[in-house]
């Protein structure tokens, strides 16, 4: 039985009221507003108010707004019952608010109809929301399974240069922590700031652990060697950037729509061995014609290389590496890139410590102990 409450003190009208509705609602009475604020006080508002022009009159909207909501949690529907018929009065009820308008002398039947109507309107109102509100709960869950699907594919691809290059997988943790700690210092600088936005912030991070992807088309001979690789070897090993390239590009041409990160990731693949001089790899890009994201990716991928151990070399100590970085300002990286990576240096140190496996990182500490021998930056698989 939906609840029913009249704002009146006319018998004449009462006793209409509950000769229409009584057998189907539940009624309760208040001679005024102040009596019907009260009445509600400590309960859902009614599902419908009948209310006297006259009493309603003396302040309709601020009693509409001091009303607790219905059941439905929407404001409550309201009729209003006054002594003229159409007109003026009329309108001006609709006009503030009201959803539908009786004049006495009070019919029965057509009282009835009306709050039929609108207890019919505000249901119907109702259980759109309720369907809104599972509409929208399933778009986010769709949403969300959509993006667990992403990252999982995204993790499955990086794996599969882990699967090739066992030491690419913690390579692959940490570039990304370290990417997302440049982009998120750098995200208010003026020369970053449209492009760093939390959602390519979020892109680069998933993007990230593909840039080298283009390994798993490098012969293990070469991929695996144990030791320095010669000219031609190196040449081989550069095009590891232009396979990960041609990879996700074909996958975007497979996809239907546009994908972000794989855009991102394109980019990031083909270009994070471009340095800001110019003189880097596949396209000699300098400048800023390098795509932010293979900018940042060209420091963090750098700085891990040097404190990581390969068979073809020891692992940097993490301060000599950090000047290696330092003296490649304005020549390999983009000097505010650079700059952020100083000012965020300490947390570089702490994600390779996270991150590090007991081999390397022991063998990273004594050589933080030892003099070491003049060195140049070198990159994953002894790529200069």
């Amino acid at each position: 039985m939906a609840s029913i409450l009249i704002i009146d003190d006319r018998p004449e009208d009462l006793a209409a009221l509950n000769r229409a509705l009584s057998a189907q609602h539940r009624l309760r009475a208040a001679a005024s507003l102040d009596e019907a604020l009260q009445l509600t006080a400590d309960e859902p508002g009614p599902d419908l108010i009948l209310l006297d022009a006259t009493i309603g009159a003396i302040d309709f909207r601020q009693f509409h707004r001091r009303l607790r909501p219905g059941a439905t949690g929407r404001a409550t529907p309201v009729i209003v019952i006054s002594a003229c018929e159409g007109g003026d009065d009329e309108q001006t009820w609709l006009e503030q608010g009201a959803d539908d308008y009786l004049p006495r002398p009070l019919r029965p039947a057509i009282v009835a109809a009306r709050v039929r109507i609108q207890l019919e309107l505000q249901a119907a109102r109702a259980r759109l929301l309720d369907q809104n509100r599972s509409l929208t709960a399933e778009v986010a869950r769709r949403l969300a399974d959509n993006l667990m699907i992403q990252d999982v594919s995204i993790r499955a691809l990086a794996r599969l240069a882990e699967v090739r290059d066992p030491e690419t997988g913690d390579h692959l943790r940490r570039t990304q922590r370290y990417v997302r700690t440049l982009a998120e210092e750098l995200r208010t600088h003026p020369r970053f700031a449209a492009f760093l936005t939390l959602e390519n912030i979020e892109l680069l991070g998933k993007s990230a652990p593909l840039h080298d992807i283009g390994k798993v088309g490098i012969r293990d001979e070469i991929l695996l060697k144990p030791g320095r690789l010669t000219a031609e070897e190196r040449e081989i090993m550069k095009a590891h950037s232009l396979l990960g390239f041609q990879a996700i590009q074909q996958a975007e041409q497979d996809s239907e729509q546009p994908i972000d990160f794989l855009r991102m990731a394109r980019e990031i693949t083909r270009w994070h061995h471009e340095k800001w001089d110019g003189s880097g790899y596949p396209d000699g890009l300098a400048g800023d014609a390098i795509p932010i994201a293979a900018r940042l990716m060209a420091l963090a991928d750098v700085f891990d290389a040097l404190i990581a151990e390969r068979v073809y070399k020891r692992a940097f100590p993490v301060e000599q590496a950090g000047r290696i970085i330092r003296e490649g300002r304005g020549s390999h990286f983009d000097p505010d890139i650079v700059d952020a990576f100083v000012a965020r240096e300490a947390d570089f140190i702490a994600i390779a410590r996270d991150h590090a496996r007991a081999g390397p990182l022991a063998a990273a500490e004594r050589a933080a102990t030892a003099a070491a021998p003049p060195a140049t930056a070198q990159e994953p698989g002894g790529c200069p």
